[in-house]
């Protein structure tokens, strides 16, 4: 084995390649006897296209480029299409990512718009959409924009008709109910359709902190009645809802400490695991009911696995197979299952099950290996001990070559790896992004900090407004104890993160003195602006929980914010923002680098236009990744491939 400096490793896994594998199938379902998901298309300009799976096996992109299968709703999106089988073909309806509208969609015809284009501020975006062929109409979540500003804004239950109707006339939409709560989720309806289920929450709580499941009468009229709560409350949170065949209730709560599973109130797996998690998009699903009684479940603490659970006996069977972490969408039919799941050494694959035989396969987005799987990174499911004694979670990826090693003595440079949202969790599956540094003698470690889910409420609650405390003191925790065991160099220690994660790299680098450099992507920078005005409806009072109500603790707000805190700044970062990013504008960066102009800190600043939050373009990503990596080359002395083009920090 050769002997060269971490960092210097020749690796295969380069940005391109890494940009083409990002992503994941999403938004699983049956039409008939066919599945149908939707699939990123990085070199697509991003796009989500829809993929057909036939009875035969066959499989086919059913909507060319410029099509985009997929919502803004809440800015995060939901659940974009749905389809049945009407005369035996299926009927597709969609939205459409570059106007919002909700189309109608026959394989061999052209896609007919059934919504109109609202010319009031962000317009009319649907989410979870459900076709009820009877009365020929679409039920969905309809979000509604009043006015230019990002809370001039109203969702309830909307009815739209299949023929078209609606195309170009707003009226021609039925409201089913009216707004009573801030945000909802789309009706599930009774197997007998006489009863509707939905869930709700209002301001400033967020759907991980407490929501209510209501439940309606469908009358002749096809009109909910009668509304009322049955379960949540402001301390509760329920997560999904799902009617049994049997006509029975079933939801995911947390009541317990822990997302377990209710049936009409009465658990029916209490274990100190979870079976649901946050709801960041509308239409998530972590439960199916199958025909039989049975449900298939995605559970776990920490990664979550597909399982069939028996709600009489509240046993569980895994299904068999190398997926380690399944998403949470879900769909059944009759005896099958389909979910995506995904393996640190595969990356998400849609996967079949079929629980009369317990047969699990492959059906779909099939992993293939692009390069040598020795350079895969081989991680370690780590807890850390960190303040007060406290857990903190982690995955950590050594530096890993199969033909390179590093000198006798020397110790390796690493990145931790921060989050976003912060109420979400880093899945254990195979990331060329990490390969793309591990590979080269990089190493990672991600950090499943306080206030992340999968473990527990309690675990999620210790953010609860400690927000910039402790996210910060958990990753430095690990940093440190990576450095102090041995397996980290002290000296080269880097952060990184985007969103949520972008604010816990920005503020670590202004309150620690742990790190030598950072990667700030699409952050949020500034309390005291970032909220209602300039954020999305959506979070825009997340920051009561995150940091406190700001009437009540106006001095937190700047104390916390790296903005406050430019001046302490004095390690070289790479700041990366899209210009279409309404959740955390660019103002919030401009802010921060206002304050740091004329004080001589190393930086640079790309900007992408076309991107939002998130990147999904290939080309994007690309510079992204090759940027982060100039910047450890030029901070640790490494000496990356010649190739790597060189970002020029400038002061």
């Amino acid at each position: 084995m050769l002997r060269s400096p971490y960092g210097s490793w020749p690796s295969p896994i380069d940005a391109a390649l890494a940009a083409a594998h990002d992503g994941r199938p999403d938004w699983v379902d049956f039409v008939g006897d066919e599945i149908w998901w939707t699939e990123p298309r990085p070199a697509e300009a991003g796009r989500r296209a829809l993929v057909r799976r036939r009875a035969d096996g066959t499989e086919e992109s059913v909507l060319p480029a410029p099509w985009n299968v997929r919502s803004r709703v809440i800015e995060y999106g939901g659940r974009p299409w749905a389809g049945v089988l009407r005369d035996g073909r299926p009927l597709i309806v969609f939205v459409n990512f570059a106007d919002q509208r909700l189309y109608r969609y026959e394989p061999g015809d052209e896609p007919r718009p059934l919504t109109p284009v609202s010319p009031a501020g962000g317009g009319l975006r649907w989410a979870e959409p459900r076709v009820d062929l009877a009365r020929g109409e679409v039920w969905c979540v309809l979000e509604e924009f009043t006015g230019d500003g990002p809370d001039d804004v109203r969702r309830l239950l909307a009815a739209v008709p299949l023929d078209g109707s609606a195309a170009d006339d707003r009226d021609a939409v039925r409201e089913l109910v009216a707004p009573r709560h801030r945000f909802l989720t789309g009706a599930r309806l009774s197997p007998d359709g006489r009863r509707a289920a939905w869930l709700a929450w209002d301001h400033p709580r967020m759907p991980w902190d407490g929501t209510e499941l209501l439940v309606a009468d469908i009358g002749d009229d096809g009109r909910p009645t009668g509304v009322r709560t049955v379960a949540g409350g402001p301390d509760e949170a329920v997560a999904q809802v799902e009617w049994a065949a049997d006509g029975s209730l079933l939801y995911a709560s947390d009541r317990g400490g822990w997302w377990n599973l209710y049936r009409d109130g009465t658990p029916l797996c209490p274990r100190e695991e979870e079976f649901a998690g946050p709801l960041w998009q509308l239409g998530l699903r972590w439960f199916a009911p199958l025909d039989n009684g049975l449900l298939a479940v995605v559970h776990g603490r920490g990664p979550a696995v597909l399982g069939i659970l028996d709600p009489e006996s509240g046993e569980i069977v895994d299904a068999a197979g190398p997926w380690t972490e399944c998403a949470a969408t879900l769909a059944a039919h009759g005896a099958r299952v389909v979910a995506v799941g995904a393996s640190p050494r595969t990356a998400y694959e849609v996967v079949e099950l079929d629980t009369a035989t317990g047969r699990a396969r492959v059906i779909g987005a099939r992993h293939r290996d692009p390069v040598d799987p020795a350079y895969y990174p081989e991680p370690q499911i780590r807890t850390f001990c960190g303040p007060d004694g406290r857990d903190v979670h982690a995955h950590v990826y050594p530096p890993h070559h199969p033909g390179r090693a590093a000198p006798d003595g020397e110790l390796p440079p690493y990145v931790i790896w921060a989050h976003g949202g912060p109420t979400s969790r880093v899945p254990l599956v195979l990331d060329l992004a990490i390969a793309y540094f591990t590979s080269r003698g990089i190493g990672v470690a991600e950090v499943n900090y306080g206030g992340s889910t999968g473990y527990g409420r309690a675990y999620r609650e210790r953010l609860r407004e400690q927000w910039g405390v402790v996210d910060v003191e958990d990753c430095a925790a690990v940093a440190r104890a990576l450095a102090d065991e041995g397996t980290a160099d002290p000296a080269r220690l880097a952060i990184r993160g985007g969103s949520a994660g972008g604010w816990t790299t920005a503020a670590s680098l202004t309150t620690t003195d742990v790190y030598a450099c950072g990667t700030i992507v699409y952050p949020v920078l500034d309390l005291a602006t970032w909220g209602p005005g300039e954020t999305h409806d959506f979070e825009s009072r997340y920051l009561e929980s995150l940091i406190g109500p700001l009437a009540e603790v106006p001095a937190r707000y700047a104390e916390r914010s790296p903005t406050t805190h430019a001046d302490r700044l004095t390690v070289p970062f790479l700041m990366l923002q899209g210009l279409d990013d309404v959740i955390c504008p660019p103002a919030q960066c401009e802010r921060f680098l206002a304050r740091i102009a004329d004080r001589g800190v190393p930086h640079a600043y790309l900007t992408f236009e076309g991107e939002g939050h998130g990147f999904r373009r290939a080309e994007t990503m690309v510079r992204a990744l090759e940027a982060e990596l100039s910047l450890y080359a030029q901070v640790f002395e490494l000496e990356p491939a010649p190739r790597t083009p060189k970002v020029e920090l400038t002061p």
